[in-house]
């Protein structure tokens, strides 16, 4: 199986940068596409960015395209997401997941592993 971890949440005033590490253990070599989720209170869980393990190709939610930055690093199990001119929109627990492939790269149902989650808040 795999095991993600996510880290680097927090409380950030708006226009403000944060950055969000996934730390990736167990089978990895089975996991082509890694993504980040994002759920807020209340709210149903939604697609944010994804990244190929192999070659790096990457897809952005249109909503934090241009504002945040999706990045690997294979040789430590690792995927970021480093997060600029963060809006209170932004305000979510961030989900880290992982899949062997899918077609649809933003439906939660692709996707066969998950992290616990780490929160992150923005205020004005």
């Amino acid at each position: 199986q795999v095991q993600l971890v996510e880290s680097g949440g927090g409380l950030v005033q708006a226009g403000g940068s944060l950055r969000l590490s996934c730390a990736a253990s167990g089978r990895t070599f089975s996991s082509a596409i890694m993504a980040w989720f994002r759920q807020a209170s209340g709210k149903e869980r939604e697609f944010v960015a994804a990244i190929r393990t192999s070659g790096g190709t990457t897809w952005y939610a249109d909503s934090v395209k241009g504002r945040f930055t999706i990045s690997r690093d294979n040789a430590n199990n690792t995927v970021s997401l480093q997060m600029s001119s963060l809006e209170l929109d932004d305000t979510a627990v961030y989900y880290c997941a992982a899949a062997l492939f899918t077609r649809s790269l933003s439906r939660q149902r692709e996707y066969d592993y998950w992290g616990q989650g780490t929160q992150v808040t923005v205020f004005s």
